[in-house]
Order: structure tokens, then C-alpha cells, then sequence
């Protein structure tokens, strides 16, 4: 009897009566080619085979997570501190479980579901735990979306989340469908108005900006103006819009007093310290523990040198808020005190915090903040300077026309000691003729650095580099530079 086998051998099987069977491989090579083709188209099929069945596999478990994302109920977080003891939590609470309960018994309530991602969106300001509201309130909105992909409300929202979680991009493109859907809406045009000036297109902003107001004066109108005056180089104006915008507000509202805090910080950037502080205390006192008002004090404090009692209040906003940007303040005012292990320690922190963030949302896209902005400035602090250039690029290829993207990159550069690479990118920071005085500083700095003089100094007698809004180090810098221009 002869056979092949899968060696590739001719098998001859002789059976002795006596021994019984005995076998006898004889090497053929036309069978052993042959197997050897055969082998490979297995290995061919197998191989197909395996990789459908892990596609499939992928396929069932991305279904299964959608359909857990779709089932899952988000409430509140509990508070912690002093926002948990106010009356303002009482009735948040109340309205979420009065919404929650309304979902439950008609989980197509868009209504219900707009109210309550509008109550999360909220909730993500006073708490800074943005990264779960954001998510939570993404999961409503999309939840009306998918019954009327065209409801204005849902699109409003979905453009403000992506907004807040620098979504630039996103969050302008929601906000033109939400346009097209009700072109007679203020806040729209606040939002087209974010969008286009954190992508750079400040001359779109404008003109969004102009639109809103006039169809509606209000705090969020007027502070948007201010905004973009500030962006100009208009101060005087700036300060004046933002003050039409805190009176047009509440007082002790979340949203009012976060104004006043932005028009204490215009006040910082001119140099009145005094008026910022008082602005300062006055949110404190109509919003009690506000962590944005005790960092303005903080700062005020700085400003004095008095580094003890501006590392104790923004110690305690640190405690009230979950925002990295406090941090980030409280590391430099950490090194002016002398307490350099704590300033470290804090500062890689915070690196782990923002690159958590980053890659959260680099596995969903309804959670996560692109970061790489704040990670450039994070890693500076630290001296990884390649890092702090990877990812001040990384933000720049997202959007290359913004100023505040550009004064990074160049920023980076300087620290690396690439003072020509630096050149471009600081000419398009100042294309707005914004005067942020450390803006101008670092300007400065740069022309100095790459050779030109003239422009250098032609920048300076914009400032004054006195200014204690310029950080102690960056002022030191900047003035021994000035005997040589």
C-alpha cells in the first residue's frame, strides 16, 4: 500500500504476517513540493480564518461597549469642602433627581435630557471635574441628537463641550450646523465667536461677535467683545466691555462672578493690582470659597512678594476646584518661596494629570481635553525641552493661525536656544498687536536673541517689564537686555 503524507515522503506499508506492519519512507521530490504547497495554502486559510475571527471578536466588543455607553445612567458626583454646604447644591441635587426620574420614565424626554447635560455642563465649572461631566453631558446631548440630529439645543451643547475640551475644530463645525438650524440665536454667534479666535481667525470672530451683540447686549455679548479687544491690543476698551458684562450680570452667579474675575485680571495685566484685588474680594464676598477669586488674590499677593500668603490661597482654590492651571500657578509660586521639592513634585503632577486627560480622550472622543499647549509650558518647567517642543507642535499642527499657539512654539524654541527658528512664529503671536506684557517680553527677548535689535526695542516701549503680572525670572531677563538696545 502506498500514500502520501504531509512530510512530503512516500509512505510504502508492507504487512508481515508474522511481524505484523512495518513501514518503509522512501523521499520523493514531486510529493514533497506538492505537500509543501498544500501546507502553505493551509497556513493561507488558517490565517484568514484567524484574522476574521479576530475582527469579529473586535467588532462584538465595540458593539458591547457601545451599547453599555448607551445604557449607562450618569448622575452627580457628591461635592467636597465648602461647595458641599451650600444652598446653591441643595437644589442641584433636586433638579437632577427630578430630571433623572423624568428620563427614567421616558428615557425619549429630549427636553429632560438637554436639562440635565445643561445642569452637567454647569456642574463641570463649579467643580473643574470636567473629564466626567463632559462625558456624562456628551451621552445626553448625543442621546437627543440621535432622535433629531437637527435639534438646535443638542448642536449648542455639543459645540460648547467640545469647545471646553479644546476641541477647536469640532466644537466651531457643530456650532455653524447649529447656525444654519436658528441664525437668530445670540449665544450661537458667542460660540462661532470661540470657535473662529481659538483657531486664529480673528477677523470671523469679529464679525460674529458684532452679530451677537446686536441681537442681544448681554454679559456673554459683552464679555466676547472684551475678549477681542484685549486680542487687539485695546485695554481701555477691553476693560470697559468687561464691565458692561459684570453689571449686565447677577451677582454671586457663577457666570457674573467669573466675569469679574476676568475683569480683575485685565486690571493685573495693566498693572492696577489695586483694583484687581478689590474686584477680587468683591466676588468673594457675593460668591463665598470662589477658587478663581481666592487664585486672583493669590496673585495680588505675588505680586507684593508676599509669596506665604499667595501659596495659602492658592493652596485652598487648588482644594476647591480640580483645574491644572492652578496648579501650574501654584508650582512657580512654590520656586519664588524657595520651595523647590514641592514645586517639582507639583509640576509632575500635573504632567501626569494633563497626559491622563490627553489619552483619555484619545480612546473616546466624548472625554479628554487636548492639552498640548499646557503640557508645552509643563514640561518647560520641568526642562524637558524636547517633550515641551513635541507637544507645543503637536498644537500648533491643530491650529497654526492662533497668536497664543504661536508665542508657544517660539517660546519653546527660545528656551532651546533656537532663536531663528523662534523668529516666525513670534512675528504671527504679535499679528493682532495684542500688549499682554508677557507676550511683549518674550517678544523682546527673541529679536534680541536672533540679532535684531531695533525690533526688539520697538517692542519694549510697548510695556513696561515692571509690570509684576510679568513672572520674576522673565523680568530679570528682560531688563538686562535693555542697556543694550
Amino acid at each position: 500500500m502506498i500514500s502520501t503524507c504531509p512530510t512530503g515522503r512516500v509512505l510504502i506499508i508492507i504487512i508481515n504476517p508474522i511481524t505484523g506492519i512495518n513501514r518503509i519512507y522512501i523521499q520523493h521530490p514531486f510529493n514533497q513540493l506538492k505537500c509543501s504547497s498544500m501546507k502553505k495554502n493551509n497556513i493561507y486559510i488558517l490565517s484568514i480564518a484567524l484574522f476574521l475571527i479576530a475582527v469579529g471578536g473586535i467588532i462584538i466588543k465595540y458593539n458591547i461597549q457601545q451599547k453599555e455607553k448607551e445604557n449607562k445612567v450618569y448622575g452627580l458626583l457628591d461635592r467636597v469642602g465648602p461647595l458641599a454646604n451650600t444652598a446653591e447644591w441643595k437644589d442641584v441635587k433636586k433638579r437632577s433627581d427630578d430630571l433623572m426620574a423624568a428620563l427614567k420614565k421616558d428615557p425619549t424626554d429630549t427636553k429632560s435630557a438637554l436639562r440635565l447635560a445643561a445642569l452637567f455642563i454647569q456642574e463641570a465649572r463649579v467643580t473643574g471635574n470636567y473629564v466626567y461631566y463632559d462625558m456624562a453631558a456628551m451621552k445626553y446631548v448625543n442621546n437627543v441628537l440621535n432622535i433629531d440630529s437637527s435639534d438646535f439645543n443638542a448642536l449648542v451643547f455639543k459645540s460648547l463641550i467640545y469647545l471646553s475640551q479644546h476641541h477647536f475644530a469640532d466644537g466651531l463645525a457643530v456650532a455653524h450646523k447649529a447656525q444654519q438650524v436658528n441664525p437668530y440665536n445670540a449665544y450661537v454667534y458667542g460660540l462661532l465667536v470661540d470657535g473662529n479666535v481659538e483657531m486664529g481667525y480673528y477677523d470671523s470672530a469679529v464679525v460674529y461677535a458684532d452679530r451677537m451683540v446686536a441681537i442681544r447686549p448681554d454679559l456673554t455679548s459683552y464679555s466676547r467683545i472684551s475678549y477681542l479687544r484685549e486680542i487687539f491690543g485695546d485695554y481701555k476698551g477691553s476693560i470697559n466691555a468687561m464691565r458692561m458684562a459684570v453689571e449686565a450680570g447677577g451677582q454671586g452667579d457663577e457666570h457674573t462672578e467669573w466675569t469679574r474675575v476676568q475683569l480683575a485680571s485685565l486690571y493685573e495685566k495693566v498693572g492696577d493690582f489695586k483694583s484687581a484685588d478689590t474686584l477680587y474680594n468683591t466676588s468673594l464676598a457675593y460668591r463665598p470659597n470662589y477658587a478663581y477669586a481666592l487664585a486672583g488674590l493669590a496673585r495680588t499677593a505675588q505680586a507684593a512678594n508676599d509669596y506665604n500668603k499667595a501659596i495659602a490661597y492658592m493652596e485652598k482654590a487648588d482644594s476647591l476646584v480640580s483645574d491644572n492651571s492652578l496648579k501650574t500657578e501654584l508650582v512657580d509660586m512654590y520656586r519664588l518661596a524657595g520651595e523647590t521639592k514641592k514645586a517639582d513634585a507639583l509640576a509632575n503632577e500635573v504632567i501626569a494629570e494633563l497626559t491622563k486627560d490627553a489619552q483619555a480622550g484619545n480612546k473616546d472622543a466624548n472625554i479628554g481635553h487636548y492639552a498640548d499647549k499646557e503640557l508645552a509650558y509643563a514640561y518647560l518647567k520641568v526642562n524637558d525641552k524636547d517633550k515641551a517642543l513635541e507637544h507645543a507642535l503637536l498644537e500648533y499642527n491643530r491650529r497654526p493661525d492662533n497668536i497664543d499657539v504661536n508665542e508657544t512654539v517660539a517660546w519653546v524654541y527660545y528656551n532651546r536656544g533656537e532663536y531663528a527658528k523662534a523668529v516666525p512664529y513670534i512675528k504671527v503671536a504679535l499679528k493682532t498687536n495684542s500688549k499682554n506684557p508677557v507676550l511683549l517680553s518674550r517678544a523682546a527677548l527673541i529679536y534680541y536673541k536672533a540679532g535684531d535689535n531695533p525690533m526688539a526695542k520697538a517692542i519694549l516701549v510697548k510695556t513696561t517689564i515692571s509690570n509684576p503680572y510679568i513672572d520674576k525670572s522673565l523680568q530679570t531677563e528682560t531688563a538686562a537686555i535693555l542697556p543694550k538696545l
